[in-house]
């Protein structure tokens, strides 16, 4: 290339480069921030009810909180966190989002999902097949080993149940950690894949759907999704600069509150879910 053209050509290759900033964020294979959500169903051609919702309370929430899991426990979050290097598992005051206590996984280990059953939290790990144990101090007091990927995790009372970003969900025992019994989650016939944040809310299982709006109501008993529940304006509402998917959902048994938020949200809403026709959701008692 002659010399007089690159001479024209490299003050306009820099101000090219300077036009696309790098991420804020780190990324990871499935996750992309700054994707826009999509939908994860078509209100017109699903069988099941749609919910929408209406704000209760939105409390402060750690912007740099990547959340992988999220559950309410006597009167206190604890959230996991994702991404090498940032993952953790933390306790945090509801009201200010203040991180009470934190435990900090090495850097090899991806946080994903966490639950409170038989008295422990559990916390996975995406993709290196170890789950860590805790005591309510956050201290690590065992770890086990699974096969899949991990994504989301609850418990139903006695039994893990697990989430790897497919169709499927597997109950663990709660002390062996073996799988015993997995459910195809499914919409009228149809595999509802993508399956992340679990918590279980009622006796049914509510699941956060990757890269979408929207949170699926599924019966345990049979894996069919019993209705839709659709947070696109509020994941639009809770997005600042830097805000990533709508993951994140906990439930206060006691006070009959749910809770929500996203990956890098500076904010956690406590919602009411309410029916197409403007009433209050209510789940059958179990």
């Amino acid at each position: 290339m002659p010399d007089d053209l690159k001479i024209i050509l490299l003050p306009l290759l820099i101000v090219f480069a300077l036009s696309f900033p790098p991420s804020t964020h780190p990324v990871h294979a499935r996750e992309l921030t700054q994707t826009p959500a999509k939908k994860s169903f078509n209100p017109d051609r699903s069988g099941v009810p749609v919910y929408g919702y209406r704000i209760v309370n939105a409390y402060p929430h750690d912007p740099g909180a990547f959340t992988q899991g999220l559950i309410y426990k006597d009167g206190y979050l604890y959230e996991g966190t994702g991404l090498h290097g940032a993952s953790s598992l933390r306790k945090v005051e509801l009201e200010t989002g203040k991180v009470l206590k934190r435990h900090d996984l090495p850097e090899k280990y991806f946080g994903e999902g966490v639950a409170f059953c038989g008295k422990r939290l559990i916390q996975l790990t995406y993709q290196s097949h170890i789950g860590f144990i805790y005591d309510l101090n956050l201290r690590q007091v065992g770890s086990f080993n699974y096969a899949t990927e991990g994504w989301g995790l609850t418990c139903d009372g006695s039994r893990l149940i697990l989430s790897d970003g497919t169709a499927t969900l597997r109950w663990l025992d709660a002390k062996t950690f073996e799988v015993v019994k997995q459910i195809a989650v499914t919409d009228r016939g149809r595999p509802v894949s993508n399956l992340n944040e679990l918590e279980f809310v009622k006796g049914e299982i509510f699941a956060n759907v990757w890269k979408t709006d929207t949170i699926a109501r599924i019966s345990p008993d049979t894996g069919q999704v019993t209705g839709w529940i659709d947070l696109g304006g509020l994941s639009q509402h809770a997005r600042g600069e830097g805000g990533d998917v709508l993951n994140g959902i906990a439930y206060d048994k006691r006070a009959d509150r749910l809770f929500v938020t996203g990956k890098f949200w500076p904010k956690l809403f406590e919602i009411k879910l309410e029916k197409g026709d403007g009433s209050i959701f209510s789940s059958p008692k179990h």
